[in-house]
């Protein structure tokens, strides 16, 4: 009688260890991994991407989390390095288990984590790496964009531009993916609106290591009429302040995709050139309810204005968080399901 009370008693006590291991993985938080370039260049966004972020997580866990479960991220500095990012992507998923990768600022950078992401199944968020390639000729299921890329964006510029009266054209941006990408867009659009444009000079500086002195002089020498930007952060503005003392602005209009984002004209205050076509973020002039409700959140929560950046962080979260809610799970086929048409 002995045998079957004592298999009755360890049976017993097997299904009650396995419903409080089972209880205690319900209540586990949803684990994301955020890489981001948070120092050097990237840090105007991403120091307020990451407030947006944490504002968002913490509006949704205060509502009793995503399926019952608290939302926990794990942010990671990529430095600007694609190899950097995707060590982290790799630990990210291995060792702290995340469900899914968010973030990248630079496009080269992007590139790289949704490369990794389509060999490891793994479902990728872009959040601001703007390159049309990462979801169009580069794209595959486990990876999607949220902001406009950069063929939407120059499409956009050049056809304002189009019908201006500015004939010769130069450029100036970073030597990567996104520069080249912005520039050809813009470029190429604005020759089918604008058949007689001249293309004078472009420009092409490593990313945040410009001697803005000769470029600014080699620009004037070319004479152009209208010169596009895709510099941005500590770029921009070295590239502003020489501009502004050698009268550039004075003599040549300016087309800037990014230039209108507050994180880039806040830093100049009266130096900022007036009277560019940008796109941006024009936080104060959007009435929509919704956002002027989220700018007073934002604005109490930090006593900031909020730039981009802030804007972006908040809404990669609640993407996030309403993909697993639809599929109503975190298994990366079930996300990779829920973000379509989402």
């Amino acid at each position: 009688m002995r045998a079957p009370r004592l298999l009755s008693f360890s049976t017993a006590a097997l299904l009650l260890t396995l419903g409080v291991a089972g209880s205690a993985a319900a209540e586990a938080p949803i684990k994301l991994g955020d890489i981001n370039t948070y120092s050097g260049i990237g840090a105007p966004f991403t120091g307020p991407y990451r407030v947006g972020v944490e504002m968002a997580v913490e509006e949704i866990n205060a509502k009793g989390g995503v399926l019952g479960r608290k939302v926990e991220v794990l942010f990671r500095d990529d430095k600007a390095q694609p190899a950097e990012a995707v060590k982290h992507a790799q630990e990210l998923v291995e060792s702290d288990k995340v469900a899914m990768i968010t973030g990248s600022f630079l496009s080269n950078v992007g590139l790289a984590v949704s490369d990794w992401a389509k060999q490891n199944k793994t479902m990728f968020l872009a959040s601001e790496a703007l390159t049309e390639a990462l979801t169009w000729s580069k794209g595959h299921d486990h990876a999607v964009r949220l902001r406009p890329n950069t063929y939407e964006q120059g499409r956009m510029l050049a056809d304002k531009a189009g019908k201006m009266k500015y004939v010769k054209w130069a450029t100036i941006g970073p030597n990567y993916e996104y520069g080249k990408r912005a520039w050809e867009t813009f470029r190429d659009r604005l020759k089918e609106l604008k058949p007689d444009v001249q293309m004078v000079g472009e420009h092409w500086p490593t990313l945040g290591k410009i001697e803005p002195g000769p470029l600014v002089t080699a620009i004037l020498n070319q004479n152009p009429d209208a010169l596009y930007v895709s510099l941005f952060g500590s770029d921009w503005l070295a590239f502003v302040r020489e501009a502004q003392k050698r009268g550039l602005f004075q003599k040549t209009f300016v087309v800037g995709i990014l230039l209108g984002e507050p994180e880039y004209i806040d830093p100049l205050k009266l130096e900022a050139p007036e009277g560019m076509l940008v796109t941006g973020y024009p936080w104060y002039d959007v009435k929509t309810a919704g956002h002027q409700e989220w700018v007073a959140r934002y604005i109490k929560r930090g006593d900031k204005t909020p730039v981009l950046g802030s804007l972006i962080g908040y809404i990669t979260y609640l993407s996030v968080a309403e993909a697993i809610k639809k599929a109503g799970g975190t298994e990366t086929p079930k996300l990779v399901a829920a973000f379509k048409g989402l």
